[in-house]
């Protein structure tokens, strides 16, 4: 009896209007941050701080790193791109609500625009699918709702399959400051800047920062794993003997860069964009440069703030090859 192969689809499988919601649900604990942040540095201090998280949300229980939450959603959308070539963008990630330690969540992924690429001389032929996934918790209420694109192999190399949606308008708008700063309702910051420490004055657009020491990318298919994860790049060297490492991956080290460079930081609430300039392998070494493009002030009474910022990623190749610039991040975060 011949063997069920166990794959995802090929691009030709898709259509507009497909959804799927059977990954499994994920419940957040203690030991699934810790080995993230293992992974990632994360350094948002309500993940960190069981007193100072109380202090702040009037909750016992720690916030889950918002970036946790990122790649658990991202990794229930990954049933659909199991074959994935790789990831463009990822477009209008938004929080309706911070997760907590020992929530759950469950995410849903629909297919909203197709477009085969253009045949390109010794590449096999390949498609991109728009999708947009949505996250809740135990409780049915919205966690995340974003748009990714991913690139998928066509099964049959010389086949047509006449998809040519516009995909530069897929999940571009921007979340209002007044719908950010709701998650902070009831909040008081004032606990979380007296132990931030360093400067204490407004952020002003044109501020940059320069992370000097980079962060080596370990343990890419280990993130992966925990985070559902089954793009079969991130797992299998493949004919090349490389393994792709997830996008996720290099956000997150973009993102405990950003918390190194701002103490204040609270967490990044909304994505405005996220494109992969280059692929990233185990072993590079990442750097970044950023920038605040604009500061919203919040009105409240402790005084946060909206950062509009833009994270240049670099990354030093483990094999000697030139430098490359891999990541350009586009994110909303609330400073104390």
């Amino acid at each position: 009896m011949s063997a069920t192969v166990v794959a995802g689809p090929f691009f030709e499988d898709l259509e507009v209007g497909l959804r799927v919601e059977d990954a499994p649900a994920l419940t957040l604990t203690d030991g699934l941050a810790a080995a993230h942040r293992a992974i990632l540095g994360g350094r948002v201090r309500l993940a960190l701080d069981v007193e100072l998280c109380a202090a702040v949300t009037g909750e016992p229980r720690l916030l889950a790193d918002p970036q946790l939450v990122c790649d658990v959603a991202i990794g229930q959308s990954t049933p659909l791109t199991q074959r994935v070539i790789a990831n463009l963008f990822y477009r209008g990630l938004a929080f309706h609500r911070l997760p907590r330690i020992g929530d759950t969540l469950r995410s849903s992924t629909e297919v909203v625009a197709l477009r085969q690429t253009s045949a390109k001389p010794g590449r096999p032929a390949s498609g991109l699918a728009a999708l947009r996934i949505r996250t809740v918790d135990q409780a049915e209420r919205p966690v995340l709702d974003f748009h990714r694109c991913a690139m998928l192999p066509l099964r049959d190399p010389d086949g047509v399959t006449g998809h040519a949606d516009d995909l530069a308008a897929v999940g571009v708008a921007e979340r209002p400051a007044g719908l950010v700063a709701g998650l902070l309702g009831g909040w008081d910051l004032d606990p979380l800047r007296a132990g931030a420490g360093g400067e204490h004055a407004p952020l002003e657009a044109g501020a940059a920062w320069e992370v000097a020491a980079g962060d080596v990318v370990s343990s890419a298919p280990e993130l992966a794993r925990l985070s559902l994860n089954v793009a079969a790049a991130h797992h299998d060297a493949g004919a090349d003997g490389r393994r792709l490492v997830y996008g996720g991956h290099t956000i997150g080290l973009a993102a405990a860069q950003a918390a190194r460079a701002l103490p204040r930081l609270v967490a990044v609430l909304a994505w405005h964009g996220c494109d992969h300039l280059a692929p990233v392998f185990e072993g590079d070494t990442l750097s970044s440069r950023i920038e605040c493009e604009r500061v919203e002030p919040l009105g409240r009474a402790d005084g946060g703030e909206l950062l509009h910022l833009r994270s240049r990623v670099r990354a030093r190749r483990a094999d000697g090859a030139p430098d490359a610039e891999v990541l350009d991040w586009r994110f909303a975060a609330v400073a104390a």
